[in-house]
């Protein structure tokens, strides 16, 4: 937190980027308040983004908002306009949003929450997730530079909360997160962006209440965890979502990785590593995704042997479990390929201590393909060791291995892994239809290439027709 004469002047120009509205509503009679991340950020002295954006809350009604924006806006959206939210372009870099008074609460069975319209600023505030986002800024007074009036509108402690980095409910959690059962997802996601301890309060209801999640879409859950993913502590958040029970209904594999611990075979603690990696690791969220995706595998292959603890295969069991898990979350399949594909690759790099040829390198290089730098940064984060002659070695082993990864590059194409001829010239070459026997000889030249490099077209055909000769014998 900076001194109040910094946070003041942060919420004026918070205000002055809000006043062709503010002049607009107030000329029409009506309220407009900043409110929720962007007040909250500006106190906190937050970075905004390129593309800034800005929620607002009114009195008027959406169609009195569309009526009063369009002429404002370069572009206009409604899609919300059933919740009371109608969205636009002010300007080329703020994107605006502006909301009607409302309450709204999930009915029955409905994944959908309905809403009520309000005429009041407070009830508006009361309704929202937690005191930091309970602020509103009046740009209608702050515009008209009106002495002596209230323009920053605290409820609910929220600037306290802020200053204390606590994270509270307006009113009772209960309440609100019977109101949208995602408010307890998003309680992990602010807890790992702002650094935030979890009233205890929250913590009860939440465990109280986990069940009701499963009201809630996959869409809007993949939202709130890949928000979560991308935080600056990932870990503060998916371990609150583990002890309150929230996992076990949409994310069951995670809560499995705290693997009972026997006296006899010891191993770490699975769901500790698996924080550790993700915090480890670049806010990129196929690489964050794949270092929290990395070690599912695990307790499906556990096994006591007489050398200790195995976990064989668990890269190949978790792969399957990561896209059948993603697939219910409803990931892109780009994003499901993506990060099932490090996972099951993330451990190819340990057999590197029992020696490479370059054919194993550029296999390795081929197999991660685009992903080759997540899948490296992955390995590296994936050691979590106390033991700095053991980690030491690790990281060496990879600063050599990516050192032989720039010495290829120098000399051949790594990018453009692939047979020197296609499948069309080797048809022609050979004289045969499309089929299995193609696929052979494409492979007998992948072989070639990965084992001595790249060789010219005329090469291959020579050495081609060497092999078709054998098999047509």
């Amino acid at each position: 937190m900076t001194s109040f004469d910094q946070v003041h002047d942060r919420l004026n120009d918070l205000a002055h980027l809000s006043s062709p509205l503010a002049r607009a509503f107030a000329d029409a009679g009506f309220s407009l308040y900043a409110v929720g991340g962007s007040v909250r950020d500006a106190i906190l002295d937050e970075e905004r983004d390129d593309e800034f954006e800005i929620d607002f809350t009114t009195d008027a009604r959406p169609d009195d908002i569309v009526a009063l924006m369009r002429p404002l806006c370069t572009s206009l959206w409604e899609q919300g306009r059933a919740f009371g939210t109608i969205g636009g372009v002010l300007r080329s870099d703020v994107k605006v949003e502006i909301t009607t008074f409302r309450s709204e609460a999930y009915v029955d069975h409905s994944r959908k929450p309905a809403v009520e319209w309000g005429d009041s600023l407070e009830a508006d505030l009361s309704r929202r997730d937690f005191t930091i986002n309970a602020l509103a800024l009046d740009v209608v007074a702050l515009d008209a530079q009106t002495p002596d009036v209230q323009t920053l509108f605290d409820f609910h402690n929220g600037f306290s909360d802020l200053h204390e980095r606590v994270l509270r409910t307006p009113i009772d959690p209960e309440i609100l997160f019977s109101d949208d059962p995602l408010r307890m997802l998003r309680a992990a996601r602010f807890a790992a962006r702002f650094s935030l301890a979890i009233d205890p309060a929250i913590e009860a209801a939440t465990t109280t209440m986990a069940e009701r999640l499963s009201k809630v879409s996959a869409e809007r859950i993949r939202g709130e965890l890949d928000l979560l993913m991308t935080s600056t502590a990932p870990s503060v958040g998916l371990d609150f979502i583990v002890r309150t029970g929230l996992a076990e209904h949409f994310f069951p594999e995670l809560p499995k990785l705290k693997l009972e611990q026997d006296p006899i075979h010891r191993h770490k603690d699975v769901l500790s590593h698996t924080w550790a990696v993700v915090d480890k690791t670049s806010p990129d969220l196929v690489l964050r995704l794949a270092a929290l995706f990395h070690d599912i595998g695990k307790p499906a292959t556990r096994a006591i042997t007489d050398e200790g603890v195995t976990f064989r295969f668990h890269e190949v069991v978790g792969a399957k479990m990561t896209r059948k898990r993603m697939t219910a979350l409803r990931y892109s399949q780009e994003m499901i390929d993506n990060v099932s594909a490090l996972v099951e690759l993330h451990l190819r790099f340990h057999t590197y201590k029992l020696g490479w040829s370059d054919k194993a390198v550029r296999r390795y290089v081929r197999d991660a393909g685009p992903l080759l730098d997540e899948l490296n940064e992955l390995t590296r984060c994936d050691c979590t060791t106390r033991n700095t002659r053991k980690a030491a070695s690790l990281a060496q082993r990879m600063d050599e291995l990516e050192i032989r990864i720039a010495e290829l590059r120098e000399r051949e194409d790594l990018e453009r892994l692939r047979p020197a001829l296609d499948g069309v010239a080797v048809m022609e070459l050979l004289n045969i239809p499309p089929g299995p026997a193609v696929g052979r000889a494409l492979d007998l030249l992948m072989d070639i290439r990965l084992d001595e490099g790249e060789i010219t077209p005329q090469e291959a055909t020579v050495r081609l027709r060497e092999w078709w000769a054998e098999q047509v014998k």
